[in-house]
């Protein structure tokens, strides 16, 4: 399976400049909002170096609202982010039904399996839509879904 960690990362250090841009800050600006400099923020902007895990999130996590970032990866980053960091943690809360980003691919009347339309990325939900996995990989997903154990 290619590394989803690194396809995030990829991507962010494409959109840098538009999301700099799309906020419309200046290059010390978005350094300084990074925590980064502005000679590494130059390097990451013409591709020869990459702002890597930290830096993505914190790009995601400074430009919550960024437009840019959204359309890459299909509603707000913060979605993702848990599911790159550390796939399978369950959520306290019910997911929204009717999200344009969530296509339901399964539901057995206990558990719905939904896929995000950008990402690709799953998303296993109980009946009450309480997330309970997450996963690039539908196969995690299913032994709950059919009510086996996870083992």
């Amino acid at each position: 399976m290619p590394d989803k960690r690194e396809d995030f990362i990829a991507a962010c250090d494409a959109r840098l400049r538009l999301v700099r841009t799309e906020a419309t800050l200046t290059q010390e600006e978005m350094a300084y909002a990074l925590g980064i400099s502005k000679k590494t923020l130059v390097d990451i902007e013409k591709g020869r170096r990459s702002l890597g895990w930290t830096g993505a999130v914190a790009m995601c996590a400074v430009f919550p609202t960024s437009e840019v970032i959204a359309a890459v990866f299909g509603g707000p980053p913060a979605d993702m982010i848990p599911v790159l960091a550390h796939a399978g943690q369950p959520a306290a809360h019910p997911e929204a039904a009717g999200n344009p980003w969530w296509e339901i691919v399964a539901d057995n009347g206990s558990f719905i399996i939904e896929q995000n339309t950008i990402s690709q990325h799953y998303r296993l939900l109980t009946k009450e839509r309480v997330k309970v996995a997450a996963s690039f990989d539908i196969d995690d997903l299913i032994p709950v879904f059919n009510g086996q154990s996870k083992e």
